[in-house]
Parts: C-alpha cells; sequence; structure tokens
C-alpha cells in the first residue's frame, strides 16, 4: 500500500510540475501578445492623430481655393507658395499614415497576430473629407 502511495505521490508531483511550465508557457505568450497589441493600438492613436492633422491641412487647403476664388477671382495657383506648401504637407502627412499601417501590418505577421484579435482594438477608419461649407 505505501508502495501505490509513493508512485502516486510522485506522479502527482510530475503532473503539477507539468502543469505549472504549461502555464507559464502559454502565460508568456499572452504576455507577448499583449505587448504586440498594445503596440498597434499606440501606433492606431498615432495614425488618427495624423488623420486628424491631414483633415486640417485638407481644410485650410480649401479655404485658400475659396478665399483667391472668391475674394480676387483667382484659381490659377502656379506660384502660389501657400497653396503648395498645404499640398506638401497632405502628401507627407499621407505618406506617414501608409507608413504607419504598413508597420501594424508587419507586427501582425512578424508575431502572427490574426485580425480578429487586433479587431477587439479600436479600429481606425480611413478618413473620408467631408464636405463643408467655407466660413
Amino acid at each position: 500500500m505505501s508502495k501505490l502511495w509513493d508512485d502516486l505521490k510522485h506522479n502527482m508531483k510530475d503532473w503539477s510540475n507539468a502543469a505549472i511550465e504549461k502555464a507559464e508557457e502559454v502565460s508568456k505568450v499572452a504576455v507577448a501578445k499583449t505587448e504586440e497589441l498594445t503596440k498597434i493600438s499606440k501606433i492606431k492613436l498615432e495614425i488618427h492623430q495624423l488623420q486628424r492633422d491631414r483633415h486640417k491641412e485638407l481644410e485650410a487647403l480649401g479655404r485658400l481655393a475659396y478665399k483667391q476664388a472668391k475674394d480676387t477671382n483667382m484659381v490659377n495657383f502656379t506660384g502660389n507658395a501657400e497653396f503648395f506648401s498645404h499640398i506638401e504637407k497632405i502628401d507627407t502627412i499621407t505618406e506617414n499614415i501608409q507608413a504607419k499601417t504598413s508597420e501594424i501590418e508587419r507586427i501582425k505577421t512578424e508575431y502572427n497576430i490574426q485580425e480578429e484579435e487586433v479587431s477587439e482594438t479600436a479600429e481606425v477608419e480611413p478618413e473620408t473629407v467631408e464636405k463643408t461649407t467655407p466660413e
């Protein structure tokens, strides 16, 4: 009987050690995925801010075009530094948004993160330019 009891105690120790090792493995994977999802969420927040900046630049460009057309009856922007400054800023911001989106895709691929896991975090939708009336 004591041999049976000793074997049972030994097996229980082995099983509990295996369970502890498996739990440690699972928790390490969970921590790693959480870190990567946090990185993705941070990048999405940066994308959202860039989209807001781009929207402001588009509004400023629209106001400039409206003002030029209305006040001076001029719609030719050749040589207009302010006009091209807005265009350059919009293009730079758009490139930054594309780079951030690519970075998210790289992280998802590198760490084998499924879209469902990412979609649980706040999703950043592509911004659309709304039609507004000038002030």
